[in-house]
């Protein structure tokens, strides 16, 4: 007998410019669900600051921002960018980059992070743009491995004002 039930589905919709306060909610719940599991990451979202606040602002205006819905509900987000100069630097070579992957703990142990990612993989490759890169901080070694194991490759180290972030990339062509 199988007990294994079918994984949930979701959609996505682009972040409206009235949603900052959802976005900058599920940053919050993301970060107490780390701290309550004695992750070090993100506390900075508990509270932030006046420049976080307008990292989110910014990149909900310029429709960067994309909620995750199961049943029309709002399960997490994702922030999708064709540049990031503030964790990269200027880069040469096209790629797309991810940021504040979040999903609500009330959806954990559906693979709806992974299933997020390979979609954006897949969408990545089918535009023809070779490089695939996210961020992730160096101290969770947990969420480190868990990007090695989906095949992404450590390719720096940037020192932010609030963390070591582990640079990653994943080769698309």
């Amino acid at each position: 007998m199988n007990n294994t039930s079918p994984l949930l589905s979701f959609t996505t919709q682009r972040a409206g410019l009235a949603e900052t306060t959802t976005a900058l909610a599920l940053l919050k719940s993301a970060a107490a669900t780390l701290q309550q599991k004695g992750i070090d990451q993100w506390s900075i979202w508990l509270d932030p600051p006046a420049e976080k606040v307008k990292w989110v602002e910014e990149g909900v205006s310029n429709g960067e921002f994309y909620f995750i819905l199961i049943n029309d509900l709002v399960a997490g987000m994702y922030r999708l960018l064709t540049a990031d100069e503030l964790y990269w630097g200027q880069q040469e070579a096209a790629a797309r980059y991810v940021h504040s992957l979040v999903v609500l703990n009330e959806y954990a142990g559906q693979q709806i992070g992974r299933r997020v990612l390979e979609q954006l993989i897949v969408e990545t490759r089918e535009a023809g743009i070779p490089l695939f890169r996210l961020d992730c901080n160096a101290a969770n070694k947990a969420l480190c491995s868990y990007y090695e194991q989906l095949g992404f490759r450590q390719v720096g180290l940037k020192q932010m004002p609030h963390s070591l972030n582990c640079l990653y990339e994943l080769q698309l062509s």
